[in-house]
């Protein structure tokens, strides 16, 4: 079942019912969207994955250069 919703211009969006039922989510919860290949997939995010997330963050950034990126564009 495909939803559509429509962003604001800041922005922000609503999560439609359906959704939020199917994910189970509550006002103040925390969502994660991962992205592969173009598509967008979000979910609810748990305190581990944040936590996860947040200590990754600071070591992904040593491997951002372009240089790093024209060395590893055939992995």
């Amino acid at each position: 079942m495909l939803q559509t919703v429509k962003l604001t211009s800041k922005y922000q969006t609503t999560v439609p019912l359906p959704v939020r039922r199917a994910l189970h989510l509550s006002a103040g919860d925390l969502i994660g969207f991962e992205i592969k290949d173009n598509v967008v997939t979000l979910r609810r995010a748990t305190p581990i994955d944040l936590a996860f997330t947040q200590a990754l963050q600071g070591s992904l950034q040593e491997w951002s250069s372009a240089a790093d990126d024209q060395a590893f564009k055939d992995l």
